[in-house]
């Protein structure tokens, strides 16, 4: 009896996980395939080479038309659309009404060695050049 539980439990740690790995790439197959036949005109999608568009025609089973800008049309592979994305909503903000007048910060003023004011830069600075070879 206990020869064989070992081998036993030696087959059930490589099997559950094999079988678990599979069920979730089978999952995943159908939530992708799922995708590809859903897609209808109008849909913005993303495409695996990172492209954003919008469906043009999904009626062909293999290929589907993308509009990648207006009036540009290209013709892709169904199984390259990666997923859809939510689409763009562009807003009429004006930058310079939301910018408060209280908001503006004042530099600071450092006082130098000789008693001048000189105002302190606030962002990244420049360091001197490193001199190699001299000590």
């Amino acid at each position: 009896m206990n020869q064989l539980l070992l081998p036993l439990l030696l087959m059930l740690v490589v099997a559950i996980p094999l079988v678990m790995g599979t069920r979730k790439q089978k999952k995943a197959a159908a939530a992708q395939q799922e995708l590809l036949s859903s897609l209808a005109p109008g849909d913005r999608v993303m495409t695996t080479s990172g492209l954003y568009a919008s469906v043009a025609d999904a009626s062909a089973d293999t290929t589907i038309d993308l509009e990648i800008a207006p009036g540009v049309v290209t013709t892709w592979l169904r199984q390259a659309v990666r997923e859809k994305v939510a689409p763009v909503v562009e807003t009429d903000v004006d930058d310079a009404d939301t910018i408060d007048d209280e908001a503006v910060v004042e530099e600071p003023v450092v006082e130098s060695k000789d008693d001048e004011r000189v105002e302190e830069k606030s962002g990244a600075q420049i360091a001197p050049p490193l001199e190699h070879g001299k000590k």
